[in-house]
């Protein structure tokens, strides 16, 4: 069976991706900062009868990383990397003259630091799966100046080249950095607690991302809605 690793898999995204892949019968080695909501997914997922190995934990932490790596390497080796897990840099978003240095950094160190950690642990891995990628979860705020996203927004920015470089430094893998639109998560509503607005749940963009393991087209950035679009 394939294996993935899926950073930030207790809720949101992560969760329906995993949800998705599980299903499919992929074996799966989850992480999350909460223990708790992290077992209850783990519960759920049981149920497809796959392999989920669950390990609470901050993906800034390099000893995490690597226990991440050697239980997907206990599974079989690493397939698909997911780095899913964000931070936003400060809860409620504010300005960046407001915003604080100490939320830029971590925004950073969780976002693109963390991301190129994760990969540079797998890459052996990822390099001898029969077709090893990548997924790094991006956002509308890396290519568009979004008042008070202006932190979050560069890290993903900045995650999205580190994406786009090791696409050429690793031809042998697709690297995909994916903007999933506008979501209901727990994320968002932390970004933008006073907007009210009806959002996609998250699962509905899960296709797309299941489009691109089907298909495997070339390495590059890619929009979740925009992928639903052609496949309708």
């Amino acid at each position: 069976m394939p294996v993935a690793i899926i950073t930030g898999a207790s809720k949101g995204l992560g969760r329906a991706l995993s949800e998705a892949l599980a299903g499919r019968g992929w074996d799966l080695v989850l992480d999350a900062r909460g223990a708790g909501t992290l077992a209850d997914t783990a519960e759920a997922l049981s149920a497809h009868g796959t392999r989920v190995t669950t390990l609470p934990g901050d993906v800034t932490d390099a000893v995490h990383r690597s226990e991440l790596v050697a239980a997907a390497r206990r599974l079989g080796g690493v397939d698909l990397l997911v780095h899913n897990a964000s931070a936003l840099g400060a809860e409620p978003l504010v300005r960046l003259a407001e915003l604080p240095v100490d939320g830029l950094r971590r925004a950073l160190e969780v976002n693109l630091v963390a991301g190129l950690g994760l990969v540079r642990e797998a890459l052996p891995l990822l390099r001898a799966a029969r077709a090893g990628a990548v997924v790094a979860v991006s956002s509308d705020a890396a290519a568009e100046a979004y008042e008070t996203w202006g932190g979050y927004g560069a890290s993903k920015a900045a995650l999205d080249h580190l994406m786009a470089v090791l696409a050429v430094e690793e031809p042998g893998l697709r690297v995909w950095a994916v903007d999933p639109g506008d979501m209901a998560t727990d994320l968002y509503a932390a970004a933008v607690p006073d907007d009210r607005e009806a959002r996609p749940e998250p699962a509905t963009v899960v296709p797309a991302f299941l489009r691109l393991l089907d298909q495997r087209p070339a390495s590059g950035r890619y929009a979740a809605p925009a992928l639903l679009d052609e496949a309708r």
